[in-house]
């Protein structure tokens, strides 16, 4: 069996990062493979019926959620303007006093979260609830009506004005019903509205998930690398622990039903199979995750433009986050963790910073011998170097090449892995490594 071999990344940093002279570009950015009938039936073998199916119901969900938004504007003289956009986590703490949550402030928000639900149960990104319920015949979802439709984009909307009406993205859906859940269990006697909003956005997470376990970014699917199963900033991670806390049905979820518990469950331990299925494996040997996967192949692919097929270290760290805190893990988990850790050390990067210095045209890395560890966002799979790309589909093996605006505006390095590895070293202490 060949064995990989990662080399020193001190030595790498010097090659790939701080001599521009020998930077290259070393490929181009494809876009994700479609997930329609013909490659279902070419690729999905004996699995083909249970994929066209899930294809219809996701077709016949966005028609229905179109034509019920059609439905409320029949006989308006004027459309609402779109929903505000920003930062919604913001309005939606997690983590607050839990008097906070009996406060006017914290059921105003709730009630807006409420009025905001898409038709199929989910809720779009960006979205901040600190503002009035949804107006009749308003869009469910802000940002749309300033969408370029750009052929060259990856991220382009493919339907007019309609583009994340239901999504995991930036913590969307996920945030809503844990902070619904808080609301609903701190307000027992006006608990109702909220507990049946989180209801059906349980469902609709159980009907939006992959016959394969996995979990798209955006349900009813939307076509483009939406469609991949997602793990970008920790989208099915977040959706996975969600299913896990409401299967347990303690806490915020002791209200949910027994069969809809079992369901939760049931879909946990879909999602972790599909976890550990979409480790990538090189040269015989379990590695990291990428950031989002074909579902019907299992190949890592590509996002937006800049967004190429490889390992993603701060994924990867998300997923391992969630595999230790399994109580019973198995071998089989036990063996990802391993080998995910592994690779998590031999991959870090010592002695440097990601920042912006004077003279500098945008963030750059910079020697700095007191700097806690930093990871690349992305790792060749062939060579395990960093890599980086633009919005022109370039791909780089430096950071240097990629424009000011991309480098200032994207999380290409990260110390967050770190949180992984400390973990990791309490956790193996219960569960040695064998051989």
């Amino acid at each position: 069996m060949k064995k990989y071999i990662v080399p020193s990344l001190a030595a790498l940093m010097a090659a790939a990062f701080l001599t521009t002279a020998q930077a290259k570009e070393i490929g181009m950015n494809v876009p994700s493979p479609p997930l329609n009938e013909a490659r279902i039936t070419e690729l999905a073998g004996p699995q083909s019926k249970v994929w066209l199916d899930y294809l219809a119901r996701s077709k016949a969900q966005m028609t229905a959620d179109q034509d019920a938004l059609m439905a409320e504007r029949k006989g308006l003289t004027a459309i609402p303007a779109e929903p505000a956009t920003g930062n919604g986590e913001l309005t939606m703490p997690l983590k607050a006093e839990a008097g906070w949550y009996k406060t006017a402030e914290a059921r105003a928000v709730a009630d807006s979260i409420v009025s905001y639900q898409t038709p199929a149960g989910g809720w779009g990104k960006n979205q901040p609830y600190n503002v009035p319920p949804r107006q009749k015949g308003q869009a469910y979802v802000g940002g749309n009506e300033g969408r370029v439709n750009d052929p060259a984009n990856f991220d382009r909307p493919l339907i007019d004005k309609w583009s994340y009406v239901g999504t995991t993205d930036n913590g969307a859906t996920i945030t809503e019903i844990r902070y619904l859940a808080r609301v609903a269990a701190l307000n027992p006697a006006d608990a109702a509205p909220y507990q049946s909003s989180i209801v059906r956005g349980i469902e609709y997470l159980l009907t939006a998930q992959f016959p394969n376990g996995g979990w798209p970014q955006v349900w009813p699917l939307q076509g483009g690398y939406h469609d991949m199963v997602t793990l970008n900033d920790n989208a099915m991670e977040g959706v996975i622990s969600l299913m896990r806390d409401a299967g347990t049905g303690k806490g915020d979820f002791a209200f949910l039903a027994d069969a809809l518990k079992a369901r939760a469950r049931a879909a946990e331990q879909a999602g972790l199979k599909a976890l550990l299925a979409g480790q990538v494996v090189i040269d015989g040997k379990l590695t990291l995750w990428p950031q989002q996967y074909d579902p019907l192949t299992g190949q890592p692919t590509s996002a937006r433009n800049y967004e190429p097929p490889s390992l993603s270290s701060t994924e990867s760290a998300g997923i391992l986050m969630y595999l230790m805190q399994r109580p019973d893990p198995s071998p089989e988990e036990v063996k990802a963790i391993h080998a995910g850790a592994a690779m998590l050390k031999q991959l870090k990067i010592d002695g440097y910073v990601f920042k912006k210095a004077e003279g500098d045209d945008g963030r750059r890395l910079h020697a700095q011998g007191d700097a806690p560890p930093l990871w690349s966002r992305y790792y060749d799979m062939k060579t395990f170097k960093p890599i980086f790309s633009d919005r022109s589909k370039q791909i780089f093996d430096t950071v240097d090449d990629v424009s000011a605006g991309r480098r200032n505006g994207y999380a290409w390095f990260s110390t967050s892995p770190q949180k992984a590895i400390t973990a990791y070293e309490a956790w193996r202490a219960k569960h040695p490594e064998t051989k």
